[in-house]
């Protein structure tokens, strides 16, 4: 019986949550698990006034007082043996966790201090008020143990209680509010028969284990207890680089398909999250709690490992379940009336001080802003309560104290990301109501008008959102005087028009695209550190309004609902209804690469399809370069823009470090863009394969694509030769500095006849002799579109430049842009050959150029020479300072 039980508990609490699941089948309890610090303490301990939170008592827990699980049920200091443990610690230390390891070890045979395990939730028995006796409780919880349980207490088996989240059962042990019961067949309350297990007088040689937060430690009377033990989570930043090494490196961290994923990059991940922790970083101040590992995990997989992201996997999604996964069902104060959730008060306290802050650009608070925010409205003895418990219980989770030299005295958010996500709740909850209402009064005094105008006002700051491009909202009282004599003499639509246009007027300062500052946060920065006396930088806050719209997807709502915090429907369709106009606006204007990969991702993130394509509608023009696109930004880039079918005029995505598998995740955007810019992004020969594959879809629109300073090479020429004789669309190709050799360019000059639509092809530094030059030209004559060929930059010579030079468009059909001259004449591209050429200056090899250069000087002076006629001397005179001046910067290396 007791083996059908191990292996029903075995199978039970090795479920995985849904949020595990994303890591792949390999991420059991047993591969990724490491034991906390679980320290030996006692009542006295418990109940003393909190010390301060310094950095030294949070990450260095003595070491003279460190448990282990195994050991808990020991002899005490008086020799006494130890029947009753009380387990504690704050949210997210991992005590849920450690028993749920715990059961699994004994089902395994790695706990032989006990022959039979039974735990119970207290979640669970505080649901049931009816009275039922002990046995028929664990025979109704476990069937398998029905021929067990008529021996408990008659028998010398060695049994284990473990009761889970006792601060969920108001116990009383008065002998006036709980009779003594000791018959296991008697049926009492669930809560009596706590009470009496604890107390030694049912069944007093089992075991019991308690595991619950500080605040409901004191339940217990203290004779009751054998051994007080604290779990301190990775307070040991060796436990968290031994969690990060374990969970980082696991074979299914790299998703189902882990194509393309290298060891090499999963080491990089652990040794620069090793170098933060090794500084005392505030990564490592944060990952004190085990939860906290999690989520930096989770983040760095959605972020790096993630090969193809679900549609509805976003950044929002992963706070929310972090959240779920520490807060589902829990109350703060199961003896408060008024029941509410813990996640609810979180939202409407630490929310409140999270907005302010984001308000006013502020990342470190005193205990002065703290006391404001939690106290302000403190008037009953409940409230007080509940205060004390937030305190003792939760305080930690979210706040910590500033490890940064000079900041020591103040708290931080433990992951910074959270002090955005938990403004953004209290936005869309619709706590900071009450502080626009408080505004209204001192609102309509200044405008020195009826209350009317003032309800429009607020009704636009209420529902408007700031969004990226605003992340701070104006203080109001301080915009109006100024304002007041624009707003006095207008009417009710000039007030709220003025208003709008103040409220989203543009910020001055250019911030890192999104995903790039939830890097930074946790894997700091590679590089010197900045000095203590040195000015920061201005605190970024672009993940605000993206979480703001995260929460507004169906699916965050209905996990924030599980977690008593619920978003009205009316208030989604209200608040997307007043983004719409403004975000549609935002998007017709021409953004800053990064700003446009967080416009994007806050489409993403709000998972609307119908607003996302209203939205990226007007999107002709997209400019991402330099913009570094990860697999996950091609991913939210593909999604938001497959909302619309419509043709995408121009697509920029240079410099943007792209491989092959970025434009297999493109492929449906690429389809649709008339205008491709690929340069500089290392595509090799197995890009080019998949370019292959867009230029022959028949759905293909792309007119002209650049591919210039990318190592595409002979292989790559083969593929690009194979589009080319298939393709109906293409009309402008660049393959300037691709490396294609003589080899590469017979290969293209083979397959170009097949080709009716080419109208130019840049061929321009890519070591190509006489003899693949004219091969090429010859093919173009009798091309029937293609009428313009670049050669510059090439080994060429002076006889085959001759020969180049003799074509002619009215008799061959084609030009050759090979220099800057044209017999003794300026040619009409010299201003476009250097302006290619200073483009790409920093990308190509400067000797060379240098030996270019020269050789198109003595060009100039020859053919001007040449020529008697003043006008055009002129014109070569000037196209030859120009390059002097280049020639002269490139040598003084100022350009």
């Amino acid at each position: 019986a007791i083996k059908k039980h191990q292996k029903s508990l075995a199978t039970w609490f090795s479920h995985q949550p849904n949020e595990e699941r994303q890591f792949g089948p390999s991420f059991s309890l047993d591969a990724v698990h490491v034991d906390p610090v679980i320290r030996e303490s006692s009542l006295e301990q418990i109940l003393k006034p909190s010390p301060d939170l310094t950095v030294h008592n949070q990450l260095q827990q003595p070491c003279s007082q460190v448990i282990s699980l195994q050991n808990l049920f020991d002899v005490d200091a008086c020799g006494r043996q130890v029947k009753n443990v009380v387990l504690y610690g704050t949210v997210g230390t991992g005590k849920s966790t450690l028993i749920k390891k715990m059961v699994v070890d004994w089902c395994h045979g790695r706990l032989p201090r006990f022959e039979l395990v039974i735990p119970f939730s207290c979640e669970d028995l505080s649901h049931s008020h009816a009275p039922i006796s002990l046995r028929r409780l664990i025979t109704k919880k476990y069937q398998h143990l029905r021929d067990v349980v008529p021996a408990l207490g008659t028998s010398n088996l060695k049994v284990l209680f473990i009761l889970n989240g006792l601060e969920r059962l108001n116990l009383d042990f008065c002998l006036a509010g709980t009779e003594l019961c000791c018959d296991p067949s008697e049926p009492v309350p669930p809560s009596a028969i706590v009470v009496n297990l604890l107390r030694k007088y049912l069944l007093p040689e089992a075991s019991i284990i308690v595991t619950t937060r500080p605040s409901a430690v004191r339940r217990i009377p203290g004779k009751y207890v054998g051994r007080y033990a604290e779990i301190c989570g990775f307070s040991d930043t060796n436990l968290q680089k031994l969690y990060f090494q374990m969970r980082l490196s696991q074979a299914g961290c790299s998703g189902e398909s882990s194509v393309g994923s290298s060891p090499g990059e999963q080491e990089n991940l652990v040794e620069m999250l090793s170098r933060n922790l090794e500084r005392h970083n505030q990564i490592a101040a944060a990952c004190f709690l085990p939860s906290y590992c999690w989520l930096v995990c989770t983040t760095l997989h959605f972020l790096y490992f993630s090969r193809t992201v679900p549609p509805s996997q976003t950044l929002t999604g992963i706070y929310t379940s972090f959240l779920r996964l520490n807060f589902s069902g829990e109350v703060l104060d199961s003896t408060d009336s008024t029941n509410i959730s813990m996640m609810k008060y979180v939202a409407k306290t630490v929310g409140k001080l999270a907005y302010e802050g984001v308000m006013s650009r502020k990342t470190c608070f005193s205990e002065d802003d703290l006391q404001q925010c939690f106290e302000v409205e403190m008037k009953t003895e409940s409230e007080l309560n509940l205060l004390e418990v937030f305190r003792s219980d939760v305080f930690r989770f979210f706040l910590s104290p500033c490890v940064q030299p000079g900041k020591e005295h103040t708290f931080v958010f433990t992951i910074p990301a959270m002090q955005e996500y938990l403004a953004a709740l209290y936005v869309v909850l619709g706590e900071k109501k009450s502080l626009a209402q408080r505004l209204g009064k001192e609102l309509s005094e200044v405008i020195g008008k009826v209350s009317e105008d003032a309800v429009i006002v607020l009704n636009i700051i209420s529902k408007v959102l700031p969004l990226r491009f605003l992340p701070v909202l104006f203080n109001l009282l301080k915009i109006f005087p100024r304002y007041f004599s624009r707003l006095s003499g207008k009417g009710r639509d000039a007030i709220a028009h003025t208003m709008a246009e103040e409220l989203f007027k543009e910020e001055d300062y250019y911030n890192d695209d999104v995903l790039d500052q939830i890097n930074f946060s946790i894997l700091g920065v590679e590089g010197p550190m900045r000095h203590p006396d040195e000015v920061p930088e201005d605190e970024v806050f672009e993940l605000f309004p993206i979480f703001m719209g995260g929460l507004l997807s169906r699916r965050n709502r209905a996990i924030l609902e599980q977690l008593g915090c619920s978003i009205k429907n009316l208030a989604a369709f209200e608040i997307a209804k007043a983004m719409k106009k403004t975000v549609i606006r935002k998007g017709r204007r021409g953004l800053p690469p990064s700003e446009l990969m967080d416009y994007l991702f806050f489409l993403h993130e709000f998972q609307n399809e119908r607003f996302t394509a209203e939205a990226v509608r007007s999107l002709r023009t997209v400019n991402l370069s330099s913009v570094k696109m990860t697999p996950l930004k091609c991913s939210v880039l593909a999604s938001v823009m497959g909302t619309t079918c419509h043709e995408v005029e121009e697509l920029n995505l240079s410099s943007c470090n792209l491989d092959a598998r970025s434009l297999r995740i493109l492929l449906p955007v690429l389809l649709r863009c008339k205008a491709l810019h690929l340069q500089l992004n290392g595509l090799g020969s197995d890009a080019c394969r998949e370019i292959r594959d867009l230029l022959l879809h028949d759905k293909c629109v792309v007119s002209s694509l650049r591919l210039a300073n990318n190592p595409v090479g002979e292989q790559g020429a083969q593929y690009l030769a194979e589009a080319l004789a298939g393709n109906r669309s293409l009309t402008h190709l660049s393959l300037l500095h691709t490396a294609l050799g003589d080899q590469g360019v017979e290969v293209i000059a083979q397959h170009l006849a097949e080709n009716q639509h080419l109208q130019e092809l840049n061929l321009g530094y890519n070591s190509l002799t006489d003899a693949a030059a004219l091969r090429v030209v010859e093919v173009a004559k009798k091309h029937t579109t293609l009428d313009k060929v670049h050669l510059y930059f090439n080994d060429i010579s002076e006889e085959g430049k001759r020969a180049l030079h003799n074509l002619r468009m009215d008799r061959d059909g084609v030009r050759a842009l090979v220099f800057l001259t044209a017999g003794t004449d300026v040619s009409d591209y010299w201003s476009h050959i250097l302006n290619v050429v200073q483009r790409n200056l920093p990308f190509w090899d400067r000797e060379r150029v240098l030996q270019h250069l020269a050789l198109i000087l003595q060009d100039l002076e020859s053919s001007r020479r040449q020529t008697a006629n003043p006008w055009r001397k002129a014109k070569f005179l000037r196209v030859e300072s120009e390059v002097k001046k280049m020639l002269g910067k490139l040598q003084h290396g100022t350009l």
